[in-house]
């Protein structure tokens, strides 16, 4: 938890943008595993989170944008809850901490809101995404739980977006923390890369580290000697010596905030020389990033520019021919790199993709590239200093797509279909940095960089 101003001054930001009515913002509650009192690890809301701070379920905030008063919602714990989890603070106290001073019972909530209906005032509320969340919703406001996003605020997920996009201090902060913890998830994961150890092993050790501090992984462990799978959770294969593992796991500090790397390392500590070249080349495209990704630049252009990179390498290897303008314009590079550049970072690893990804990454004047590819790029929109986003160019071969492209003959005048066809086998490449928008320009985030260099890489797996 922050310091109480910084809770003020974010609700005041926020009622300065909306324009009148009640702004409903409700937390989560418990989810059952496999029954009620077995739930999964509790995971609070993150605008929730970001506007009033309390960790726990079962609580709601809401702020009057005509009269300035901002309420929270919540029951105080009742003996049969002291038993079993000890003495717990008071809602008041609690609310007191952030900089709230009216409370109520959670029931309350409903009155609160009834009274405002009534008389003919706008509540506005965030799309939810649990299904509580939205049958909670069907209950409070009456609008069939099918239709609950469709009604969702557009001007409080915009003024919600602003806010939340420019990361202050303590935020960054708590990023840096993360983005550490990161670091000795990777390292970790790299000193374990052996030939005949499971992936599993790793995967687990790896969530083990994050678990050490309290934290927990920001999304589940992608780890695979497949890493042509893009997002490949499937952690059951031995690993082979010669083949490369594909770690993207990031870890969410006690705080909620989250960091989000990924290397790519040869089992048994040595790149092969084919290896070596498709490796530097995405290094090479990632540095580029860095380099070029700065405020008043949109992240769509560092997307192209960095696709050149990656087509220009491709095209040294004999693996695509022809102009290299030409064949990202046309797209002939997401035979390799079929997703984007990289997504805005913070309480959510995804930050506020649950708010609609068209707000987040793009904006009336910078619009999604209806490409297939580029299209995937989540982040688009002209940059900000105190953005924070992910920086994650890789190379595929993905046997099924390079069958179906070459049947379909696409792109034949910059693929070279058959030099690709000696790829099949390679699997994939994929180096993801946490990047801070500065002025000027752009720097990683994490006290050190996680290894990325071939020969970093290499040392660490020979220690």
């Amino acid at each position: 938890m922050f310091e109480t101003s910084v809770y003020k001054n974010r609700r005041t930001r926020l009622k300065e943008k909306m324009s009148g009515g009640l702004v409903l913002i409700l937390g989560n509650g418990e989810a059952p595993a496999n029954y009620t009192d077995n739930t999964y690890k509790f995971r609070q809301d993150s605008s929730f989170l970001y506007f009033f701070g309390l960790n726990l379920p079962g609580f709601a905030g809401v702020l009057d944008i005509d009269s300035g008063e901002e309420y929270i919602f919540g029951d105080d714990v009742d003996i049969d809850d002291i038993i079993w989890m000890g003495p717990q603070p008071q809602v008041k106290d609690m609310a007191a901490k952030v900089g709230v001073a009216r409370t109520a019972p959670f029931a309350k909530l409903a009155d609160c809101l009834r009274e405002a209906i009534t008389r003919g005032r706008r509540i506005h509320f965030l799309p939810p995404y649990r299904y509580r969340n939205m049958l909670l919703i069907e209950d409070l406001l009456g609008i069939h739980h099918s239709l609950v996003k469709k009604y969702a605020s557009l001007e409080l997920i915009k003024a919600v977006v602003a806010l939340r996009s420019v990361k202050e201090a303590c935020e960054i902060e708590e990023i840096t923390g993360a983005c550490n913890i990161g670091y000795e998830m990777h390292t970790a994961a790299m000193r374990n890369c052996k030939p005949g150890v499971k992936e599993q092993y790793i995967a687990g050790i790896v969530e083990g580290i994050a678990a050490s501090y309290g934290s927990m992984v920001s999304f589940p462990v992608i780890l695979s000697q497949n890493g042509e799978t893009l997002h490949n959770h499937d952690h059951s294969q031995i690993l082979q010596k010669g083949r490369l593992m594909l770690t993207d796991a990031g870890a969410e500090a006690v705080s909620s905030y989250c960091s989000d790397f990924t290397r790519t390392v040869p089992v048994g500590g040595k790149f092969t020389d084919r290896q070596k070249d498709v490796y530097n080349i995405v290094l090479a495209a990632n540095n580029k990033a860095i380099e070029i990704a700065k405020p008043g630049v949109t992240y769509q252009y560092v997307h192209l520019e960095v696709c050149k990179v990656l087509a220009q390498g491709l095209k040294e290897l004999g693996l695509m021919k022809g102009n290299v303008e030409d064949a990202v314009k046309a797209g002939a590079h997401a035979l390799f790199m079929p997703h984007g550049l990289g997504h805005m970072m913070g309480l959510d690893v995804h930050d506020m993709e649950d708010l609609g990804q068209i707000y987040v990454g793009y904006d009336d004047e910078t619009r999604p590239i209806n490409q297939f590819g580029t299209s995937s790029l989540r982040m688009g929109r002209r940059l900000q200093e105190g953005f924070v986003i992910t920086d994650e160019p890789g190379c595929y071969f993905i046997p099924a797509l390079i069958d179906q492209w070459k049947e379909q003959g696409m792109h034949k005048d910059f693929l070279n279909y058959d030099k690709i066809e000696t790829y099949k086998d390679f699997g994939g490449i994929r180096i993801e940095d946490d990047i801070l928008i500065i002025p000027g320009g752009s720097r990683f985030l994490g006290d050190r960089r996680t290894p990325v260099t071939v020969e970093e890489i290499e040392a660490v797996m020979g220690e």
